[in-house]
């Protein structure tokens, strides 16, 4: 049969199928088919028969192109002839099922040759579903392409359904998710608030209004950590709360509440007695609650224990009174220091030229005494203001404290019983030996004026090692203790026995700097103090001293009576502003044996350093008029003339300077003090320059 033929029995089959088709229902799921032949007429045929809504027609003229389609779009169905050029239609179908995009799509053979049993099982093997053979009955080929693609539509909404189920399960789990997430955030959330809450030093409380009293229901634990009483506490009696507060605050905070429906918040600030008999400041922020006609429901409060912060208001102002004192005694300290630099000085060289004569040499010894004690009183306003650096070394408590303590019961009295408990194996302190003598003596002396019937003393030293806390560093101490069994103090009297000029002695018999200066000689000792003290109880007062890991340096008496001279004529230049001060100085050291020159400035000082080659030491003051300081020509001195000595004095030095390396001697110094220094400087250079003169002989013998 021709192809005219087979087109002609095409083309009456569609004549008579336009007579009895059915249109489907409208926008059903499109599906494409795909329908390949060599010949355009039985495309357009074809295409002519199966054209209904929805459906697109797909064609192509060779094996070739319908592989180029299957590549790229998915078919409810495949047309495909089976005689066709290069390609036929069982090679076609064969590489179309071994696709697995492919693999399950309906594929009909179009042929009017091989309806022999042979050629038919050829193409079912290939893959093909059915075989319709020309001429093609329209009906026929409509009838089973649309089994074919109601059976795709069928498949492809069940499909769609289970892909929107799919996703509709997965947006499900999604939103599952994400308020897992949220539930999960919001329980981190609250379980950190509540941590926080925790640790903070607050509780919270509600309280009825319809009671005069103050029965408060705390709606956390953290009032039993702040307080050591359990909620249920503040419950079991109407005036649990009030009988704890400070009496001296009562009647004021009672006040306050009296006003608070009226004012609808108020503020209170009171010290409370807590579990342990310990007062503690806090802050009681209560507001009254209404509800929605404007009626009073409840109180709702918060509790802030306050009392660090107190104490450190305390502090910063224990520290400004401090720095207030230190900036009156730093004013005065350099020119009280000069005038007690001339009468020490002058009374030393007195003492010289009245040998033999008992009556003058104890007056002279009794006027030195007195000068001293006023140095010494500088000295520690200096010290304790932190206006002074201490002079410190490294010293043995041990060795040091019998001593001690027998000048205390010399200082004492009868009537006070001192004891020292001292432990094994103390560590060594590095402090001020004299500040360290001096802050000790205060405190006994403090403690014998509490006991005016007489009492015990007890002094206690021992190592302790102390954890990290929040009002004192960590580390290894010694503490010592001195305890007695005097009158005690009040809690408003011991918030303040560490400020300057606080006494509670009677007019004329305290200064109320004593434990102010023991404060201040600790604290810059990098060590803190503690007090325990009660009314008709004692006192108990530990000095918390930083462990030394040097080795402890003995104790030597240079004071000598009589200093003899050793100068041997060397030429020393002093500089010094004050002319009274210089000319005590200029005499000292004649009596010692130097040659002395003067200069008033550091300036003039410098021009002498040039023109003047013989001068060995400079005695030089630090506070000088003119460009050049005592601390610069003492730098200068050392650049360009490293052979002579430089030793620096001054009667207050604020630190604002570095010394570093140089020497330095505080005023107002005795003659021996002056001597001794000199000695140490002189004997450093003369090594230096025996040194310099062997290196010098054994180069020139090289």
């Amino acid at each position: 049969m021709t192809d005219d033929l087979r087109q002609g029995e095409l083309s009456q089959g569609l004549d008579d199928f336009h007579l009895v088709s059915v249109r489907p229902p409208s926008d059903p799921i499109p599906a494409k088919i795909l329908v390949v032949d060599d010949d355009p007429r039985n495309l357009i045929a074809v295409e002519e028969v199966l054209r209904s809504p929805g459906v697109e027609i797909v064609t192509a003229d060779s094996g070739e192109g319908a592989l180029r389609h299957v590549l790229k779009d998915d078919f409810a169905v495949i047309l495909l002839d089976v005689q066709m050029p290069r390609l036929d239609g069982y090679e076609v179908a064969s590489l179309i099922r071994n696709r697995p995009r492919s693999s399950r799509v309906p594929i009909l053979f179009l042929t009017a040759f091989n309806k022999d049993d042979m050629h038919v099982f050829k193409g079912y093997s290939a893959g093909a579903v059915d075989y319709v053979f020309k001429p093609i009955e329209p009906l026929i080929l409509r009838s089973k392409v649309d089994i074919f693609v109601d059976l795709y539509r069928k498949t492809e909404e069940i499909r769609r359904q289970a892909e929107q189920e799919r996703r509709l399960l997965m947006d499900n789990l999604h939103v599952r998710s994400e308020k897992l997430k949220a539930e999960q955030a919001l329980r981190r959330r609250e379980e950190h608030q509540s941590i926080v809450l925790q640790s903070l030093p607050i509780a919270l409380y509600t309280a009825s209004v319809e009671e005069d009293h103050r029965r408060l229901h705390f709606t956390n634990e953290s009032i039993e950590r702040i307080t050591g009483f359990r909620p249920e506490a503040f419950l079991e009696r109407p005036d649990f709360w009030s009988s704890r507060i400070n009496p001296e605050d009562r009647e004021r905070v009672l006040a306050q509440l009296r006003r608070l429906e009226e004012e609808g918040s108020v503020n209170l600030e009171y010290r409370w007695r807590c579990a342990d008999d310990v007062e503690r400041h806090f802050l009681d922020q209560t507001v009254l609650m209404r509800d929605e006609n404007g009626r009073p429901r409840e109180f709702f409060g918060m509790w802030f224990d306050t009392t660090e912060s107190k104490q450190m208001e305390q502090n910063l102002l224990h520290a400004s009174k401090l720095e207030a004192v230190g900036r009156l005694t730093g004013g005065i300290a350099h020119d009280f220091n000069n005038m007690l630099s001339v009468v020490i000085g002058n009374l030393d060289l007195l003492k010289k030229s009245i040998q033999g004569n008992e009556k003058a040499e104890r007056r002279v010894r009794m006027a030195l005494e007195s000068a001293q004690h006023c140095a010494d009183l500088t000295y520690r306003l200096l010290t304790f203001s932190r206006r002074q650096a201490l002079q410190v070394s490294t010293i043995d408590v041990t060795s040091l404290m019998p001593s001690l303590l027998e000048l205390m019961r010399r200082t004492l009295g009868e009537h006070i019983n001192a004891s020292l408990n001292l432990e094994e194996g103390i560590w060594p302190i590095q402090v001020d030996r004299a500040q360290f003598e001096a802050a000790l003596l205060n405190l006994a002396v403090n403690a014998r004026d509490a006991m005016p019937d007489g009492g015990d003393l007890t002094i206690c030293v021992k190592n302790q090692v102390v954890e990290e806390g929040k009002s004192a560093p960590g580390g290894e101490f010694v503490v010592i203790s001195v305890s007695d069994t005097g009158i005690g103090m009040p809690p408003e009297v011991l918030e303040k026995v560490f400020e300057p000029f606080f006494t509670t002695k009677e007019s004329g018999k305290g200064t109320g700097l004593g434990l102010s200066m023991v404060y201040g000689f600790v604290q810059q000792c990098q060590g803190h103090v503690e007090v325990e003290s009660e009314p008709n109880a004692g006192t108990t007062i530990r000095i918390y001293l930083p462990r030394s890991h040097d080795a402890a340096e003995r104790a030597e008496d240079n004071q000598s009576a009589v200093v003899h001279p050793f100068g041997d004529g060397r030429m020393v230049l002093v500089v010094e502003d004050n002319p009274a001060v210089r000319q005590v100085a200029q005499s000292t050291l004649h009596s010692l044996g130097f040659k002395v020159m003067e200069a008033e400035t550091g300036d003039e000082a410098a021009r002498l350093l040039k023109s003047k080659k013989d001068i060995k030491l400079v005695l030089s003051d630090v506070r000088m008029p003119g460009a050049l300081s005592g601390i610069d020509l003492a730098r200068l001195i050392q650049k360009e003339q490293p052979d002579v000595q430089v030793l620096l004095t001054t009667g207050y030095f604020d630190g604002e300077d570095k010394l570093e390396d140089l020497n330095l001697l505080y005023k107002p110094y005795r003659a021996s003090d002056l001597a001794d220094r000199i000695r140490s400087l002189m004997g450093s250079s003369q090594g230096v320059e025996l040194e310099n003169a062997a290196m010098r002989q054994t180069a020139a013998v090289a």
